[in-house]
This record gives C-alpha cells, structure tokens and sequence, in this order.
C-alpha cells in the first residue's frame, strides 16, 4: 500500500485535535471539532479550511490564450487580468476531465487550480494537447493553498494585512499580499456558499499563515473547519464534487454547470460538439435535488427509481446541517426532473420515497 501524501500543514493538524481520513491517497482532516459545529461555523461566523492538496499548474508562453481555448469550455479570452473563471475540461464525448479555476496573472500567463485527485490525470491531458509556444509547469508541490470562509472572513483577515480587501471583488484577486509576514496571492473565491477569500503562498510559509489567521480569528469565532464540513457546505450550496456530480461519464451540462460551458465562443474546443448537441436539445439526464419523504438519508451511489424504473442515482446526500432536513442530489432522466415528482430511493433493502426539489438548498441572505 502507497504511503499517503500530506500536505504542509500536516503537523498542525493535532494542535487543533484534527482527525484525519484518506481522501483520495491524501491523509487529510475531517474534522477538527465536529463537522455540524464547522458547517455552523462558517453559515455564521468564519472556517478556515487547509486545501493544500489541490493541485496547481502555470501555463505560459505567447500561445496561452489560444492553448486554453482549445482545452478549455468557457471562454478565456474575456479573462482580464486580475480575475479567475470558473471552466471545465471534457473529452471529444463531452464527459469531464475535470472542472478548475483559471487565473490570468499577466498577458500570456494563467494559473490553473484543479482538483487533487485529478493533478495527474490532468497534467497529462494538458501536455497531450499542448500547442507550441506553451510552457506547462505543475508547482502543486511548492504551493500552499487555504480558504477563509464566512461572514467574518473580510474582518479577520483585515486585521492581518494593510491591503484593502473590498477592493477584491467576487472572482478578482490581488498576488503579492502581505498576511502577516507571508507573501500570498489572495482571491475571493470559494467552495462553500458563503463570502471569503482562498489564499496561495509557498508551501515552506503555510504553517505560519494558518496559524496566524487562526489567531487573529479566535475572538470573532473563526474554527479550523476539515473535509466533513467542506462537502456539507458545497453540497447545500450546490457546487459539484468531481467523482460524484461530474465525472468521465457525466458532462458538464448535465451536472447543472452549463453556465461555464460557451459552445458559441468561435474557437472550437475538445468536447465541443456533444456538449453543443446537449445544450441545444437538452441532455438526457440532470441533477436534481431530492428531499426524503420517508425516514432515511440518501447516500452517494443510491439507486432511484419511479417504480419498476431505475432513473438514475443519488451523488450526494446527507442531512442539511442548515436545513435539518435528509437531501441529496440525485443524476436523474430528465423527464422525471420536474419539482414535486415523487421518486425512491433504494436505501439497502428498502425503497423509501422523496421528492424532487429546487436547488441551491442554501442561499447567502442578500446584504452580506
């Protein structure tokens, strides 16, 4: 059995009662308090989450923006510099190699993130098709990346920095910000529905960072939050998972992303053809969400039926911390998808009904 990798925060972890879990060949936290007390803590207050494992990869040279639009769904070239994009990779059948964030740094220099179980695979998809003048170069290892989330987030990590960080605007951000004594490019993106800003700076500077965000947050509430509340809170908020919502057999427009996904943009792109015949004539399946009607929470991998008729399978499903409520998100046909259908999920032996609902599950209340 392969030794699973840590991250540079590794050691921080049992000072705060971190318990760790393999997730995805990575030895990362799940929770440090509880995963309820961390989701509570982010919807009101502030979490800061280590996502060092995710991977990231530069892509320079004078063919960049032409490189990424052939590999890319959205479209990069309305990128400014200064702001990231939210995009997705797929194959020629439209399924998903992986969906990231793009960065552009300056003309003809970009900053992917993607997800970590998919550096690999997507380092090779990306040399497969490289163009010329294009340099690919994968720094996951020297890069250290947190997330502060929350209402708090802005205050707390004001309090660390003489940049003013309202002048970050939703999916802008600043390089070479000082956080304490660290150097970091800071954005106002993130992974679980609320306001706040992840942060990237050397690997060899993490712990110090960690340590004085944790610090400076400790009167306004702020928790070492892990994976547990992570996924509850991208779940409720309703932002895929890749291996679960997205996936080599499930496309972008069928995971509800088709927003990220420009087939009228005039360079073609890899899946460009499938993903166009989806979104022209509807795909033949979508995610919906699912609210149980019977006592039992539906579990990834679930399969739902209407009847005799097996119409897909649940994603993901847990009980809402916010909500109180057993939800999940279902891949169903989608002539089934409409609110209120009654559906069942098998859960072991039983079929145990729902409904479908309307997603996001949460919202962030206006004014915040």
């Amino acid at each position: 059995m392969s030794e699973l990798k840590r991250t540079p925060l590794y050691e921080e972890y049992g000072k705060y009662g971190g318990k760790t879990i393999d997730f995805g060949g990575w030895e990362l936290p799940v929770q440090f308090s509880s995963i309820k007390e961390e989701h509570e803590a982010v919807r009101t207050k502030a979490g800061l989450f280590d996502v060092s494992h995710m991977g990231e990869i530069k892509v320079s040279g004078a063919g960049s923006l032409h490189y990424l639009q052939k590999m890319m769904t959205n479209d990069v070239a309305i990128l400014k510099e200064g702001r990231a994009q939210y995009t997705a990779m797929c194959y020629g059948t439209g399924g998903t190699v992986d969906d990231l964030l793009i960065y552009k740094l300056q003309e003809d220099q970009y900053l992917l993130v993607v997800n970590a179980s998919n550096i690999d695979k997507d380092v090779k998809w990306l040399k497969d098709h490289l163009d010329e003048n294009v340099e690919l170069s994968n720094i996951s290892e020297e890069t250290a990346q947190l997330a502060i989330q929350g209402p708090f987030a802005e205050e707390i990590l004001q309090n660390l920095t003489e940049t003013n960080l309202s002048d970050i605007k939703f999916f802008a951000f600043q390089e070479d910000v000082k956080i304490g004594e660290v150097s970091a490019l800071i954005s106002r993106t993130g992974y679980t529905g609320e306001d706040g800003f992840e942060i990237y700076c050397s690997s060899s500077d993490a712990a110090a960072l960690w340590n004085s965000i944790l610090e400076a947050g400790k009167d306004k509430g702020l928790l070492p939050c892990g994976l547990g509340a992570r996924d509850t809170l991208r779940f409720e908020a309703n932002l895929p998972l890749y291996g679960q919502e997205l996936s080599p057999e499930i496309s972008p427009i069928e995971a509800g992303i088709g927003f990220a996904v420009k087939t009228n943009k005039e360079m073609d792109f890899l899946g460009k053809d499938a993903l166009k015949e989806q979104k022209e004539n509807g795909a033949a399946r979508k995610l919906a969400g699912i609210e149980m009607i019977d006592k039992g929470i539906p579990r990834h991998g679930y399969d739902v039926y209407i009847g005799e008729e097996k119409i897909g399978e649940v994603t993901t499903g847990t009980q809402s911390p916010t909500l109180k409520k057993n939800v999940g998100l279902a891949l169903i046909k989608k002539e089934y998808a409409e609110l209120g259908t009654e559906v069942e999920v098998q859960v072991r032996k039983k079929r145990l009904k729902a409904a479908v609902i309307k997603t996001p599950l949460y919202k962030r209340p206006r004014g915040e």
